[in-house]
């Protein structure tokens, strides 16, 4: 175990398939989790708590659900870590290019790309496509339940 670390992360292996061992042996080695799953898309089967004195972050194994529970999770304790202060990764209001159907049951942030025209939300969200993710520079924001949206409705975004 690494010892002396000021913060642990991890990827994958934090859900609860047959090979998601990540969980249950950082508990065994002390881990004192403070949530486990959150109601976000991508990026269910996030972990976190602390072992011993460092910080545990258990990103889920999924390269998307990992990208951007890093940027949503890990950038923020990092810049506090850094002494450059508590803070979320800050959001931007911005007009969307076209139209989006409604949201679901979880806080969704959706690969999109924002240009003079406004903010494009690519119309595949799949979680394992990474060309959509590489091709991204930013993230929508959709609240949880969000409703149907018009081109030229705002947007929060999450700059990349």
């Amino acid at each position: 175990m690494a010892r002396d670390a000021v913060q642990i992360i991890t990827i994958g292996g934090a859900s609860v398939g047959d090979h998601d061992l990540v969980g249950a042996i950082a508990q065994q080695e002390g881990m004192e989790r403070a949530f486990y799953k959150i109601t976000m898309r991508p990026g269910k089967p996030l972990m976190a708590g602390r072992m011993g004195s460092a910080t545990m972050i258990g990103l889920p194994g999924n390269p998307v659900s990992a990208m951007v529970c890093g940027h949503i999770f890990v950038l923020p304790v990092i810049r506090k870590m850094l002494g450059l202060g508590a803070a979320p990764a800050p959001r931007h209001i911005a007009k969307l290019s076209a139209a989006i159907p409604a949201n679901g049951p979880r806080e969704h942030y959706m690969r999109a790309r924002i240009s003079d025209k406004g903010v494009t939300v690519f119309e595949k969200q799949d979680s394992a496509l990474l060309t959509v993710l590489a091709d991204a520079n930013c993230l929508a924001v959709r609240p949880i339940n969000d409703g149907p949206r018009q081109a030229g409705d705002d947007i929060e975004i999450i700059k990349m």
